[in-house]
């Protein structure tokens, strides 16, 4: 494993929260950081911060709006021209149970359900496409931030049309990464890349939890070490396949470990991603 000053590692959903810490502790460490987010004024500022506290000019700030697919490949096109190596990628990006949206049933750009679009499959997309780039810099870390929040996935009613429930379509999406990360593992073995998922801390205070009216139980600290644990601890060298609550690994919800369902997922994936 390379030291961190030799990384370049992409995180999304970067200008805010967990993921904005973890940029500004990795930036402090001296990797060159991809800080994604999809506001240009919120991202620009979250740059700059980091980079004056951490005296990192390595900083590079990519707009992409997970929303919309076409905006993840041009994304991912922007990594892949303009990088020659990728050590970590970080799927932290997410929106939660009620905001946008106030608990009613929104669509992304394709018509696919938000939440499953955003917290999934942007994810998806972005993984696969960056998987060539990951591969030639290994050993490198696929790394998705899920949540212990899971329940299964209706194949018969993905996007919720039947019946809309903001916890059910964040919950389904979260275990989506789950099953998507031990594909991946299975996938990848051989290759020098690992994957991995976690649930960083319940109820961090972040944008997405005071929108939930949710008081905040797990410091944002605590969930940071949680993560930079998986992107970037040699002890965890070769580690792939794993779920881990906080920093010990643990079993998510059974549908992970449905070879069936995860293959009916994947079919899905590629067919609404266009792969």
């Amino acid at each position: 494993m390379r030291p961190l000053e030799q990384q370049t590692i992409l995180i999304t959903g970067a200008t805010d929260g967990l993921g904005r810490a973890l940029a500004a502790e990795l930036a402090a460490q001296g990797a060159t950081l991809l800080i994604h987010g999809r506001d240009d004024g919120r991202g620009r500022e979250t740059t700059e911060d980091i980079r004056a506290k951490s005296g990192n000019d390595k900083l590079q700030w990519l707009r992409a709006d997970l929303a919309s697919l076409e905006e993840v490949r041009a994304v991912a096109d922007e990594v892949l021209s303009e990088h020659e190596r990728l050590d970590a990628l970080v799927n932290n990006a997410g929106i939660g149970t009620t905001l946008p949206g106030n608990g009613q049933r929104m669509e992304s750009r394709e018509g696919y359900e938000l939440r499953f679009a955003v917290n999934y499959l942007a994810g998806y997309l972005l993984t696969r496409l960056c998987i060539p780039l990951l591969e030639r810099s290994a050993p490198a870390r696929i790394v998705s931030v899920s949540s212990a929040g899971q329940a299964p996935i209706d194949f018969d009613d993905v996007m919720l049309r039947r019946r809309y429930n903001g916890v059910q379509a964040y919950c389904q999406s979260k275990l989506a990464q789950v099953m998507f990360t031990f594909d991946l593992a299975e996938e990848l073995e051989g290759y020098g890349v690992t994957a991995t998922c976690l649930h960083p801390g319940s109820y961090m205070p972040t944008k997405m939890v005071r929108a939930a009216g949710v008081e905040p139980v797990t410091p944002l600290e605590q969930g940071v070490r949680a993560t930079l644990r998986l992107v970037a601890d040699p002890e965890l060298e070769g580690v792939t396949g794993a779920y881990f609550d906080g920093l010990h690994e643990a079993a998510p919800h059974p549908q992970a470990y449905d070879p069936d369902a995860r293959r009916r997922l994947r079919q899905l994936s590629d067919e609404l991603s266009g792969l």
